[in-house]
């Protein structure tokens, strides 16, 4: 693919505004608002709950990956994996993270900063039980992260699993379970004309309240 045809793809933005008396004192109200309006629009093979996760390696490095939020309250918002995968090595080490939320119908993005911690063992428990038979048994068979020789042997493994719980339920195993992140920043965009898009960008203070600025597109 050429440099030009990169240079030429463009979308002008023109569906919506975002002005600071449409943005709650909360954060997290507006979050709600512009995930249901992403609920009801966005339609497939874009995923409204898709996120992008950043964290940082012991080296500085960042990663990123998409995953998919499990849960919303008011303490932040929570997403599962496995512990030792390299997301739960990096976050063991570095417990800052970033995540990024893109609805193109929209033409809408939030970007969220804040401390990441382990949701207790009882949610995790919850929200295992609640897959389906087939993720819990791959959250078992997968040794996330790791090199795996084959595609086949992943595959042996799961079907191992599966004759030996094919009369009752695995149990969530002790090194699969939830995070929860909890925001310290949040910026919502909403694509503008000419490349002029609102930006507006929330900031926690050391009280619980959050401060709201406009930043420059």
């Amino acid at each position: 693919m050429s440099t030009e045809h990169l240079a030429n793809m463009r979308r002008n933005y023109t569906r919506d505004g975002l002005l600071e008396e449409q943005a709650p004192l909360d954060p997290r109200i507006l979050f709600e608002q512009w995930f249901a309006d992403a609920v009801a629009t966005e339609q497939p093979p874009v995923e409204p709950n898709s996120m992008t996760l950043a964290t940082v390696d012991a080296a500085g490095q960042p990663h990123c990956r998409v995953l998919l939020l499990k849960g919303l309250d008011a303490r932040g918002f929570v997403f599962y994996s496995n512990y030792t995968s390299a997301k739960g090595r990096q976050l063991a080490q570095h417990p800052q993270a970033a995540l990024t939320f893109f609805w193109p119908a929209l033409e809408r993005q939030i970007r969220i900063e804040g401390r990441v911690e382990k949701i207790s063992g009882e949610e995790s428990d919850a929200y295992f039980n609640m897959r389906p038979l087939g993720s819990r048994l791959g959250a078992l068979a997968s040794e996330q992260s790791q090199p795996l020789a084959s595609r086949e042997v992943l595959e042996a493994t799961l079907a191992e699993l599966e004759q030996r719980y094919a009369h009752e339920a695995p149990q969530r195993p002790a090194h699969w379970g939830g995070y929860r992140m909890l925001p310290q920043r949040m910026e919502f965009w909403q694509g503008r004309t000419c490349r002029l898009h609102d930006r507006l960008n929330y900031q926690l203070q050391t009280e619980g309240s959050w401060t709201l600025e406009r930043l420059a597109p």
